[in-house]
């Protein structure tokens, strides 16, 4: 069974054809990130750093939950991927 994803509206500006839900299938964090970048090259540029880490401005969650690239996922998660608020 897929998770759902939900992306937030500005990393879906900047991939042509993305949607703000998807559905993909994954068992890990990494695997929906690896399934993005799949169906939007670049889009993994956006969500993590070189050394294969969130980007800091990223946070993701599963069920309500805050989540890292090893997090597990059950079949029909809802993962919601957000853009952190930064200011100065």
């Amino acid at each position: 069974m897929p998770v759902r994803v939900t992306l937030p509206p500005t990393l879906v500006r900047l991939f042509p054809g993305a949607s703000r839900q998807v559905e993909v299938a994954a068992t890990t964090v990494a695997e929906v990130i690896d399934a993005l970048d799949a169906r939007w090259p670049g889009m993994r540029d956006r969500l993590c750093e070189s050394d294969v880490r969130l980007r800091r401005q990223i946070n993701v969650f599963v069920a309500g939950e805050r989540a890292m690239l090893q997090s597990r996922l059950d079949p029909g998660a809802e993962v919601v991927i957000l853009l952190a608020i930064v200011g100065g």
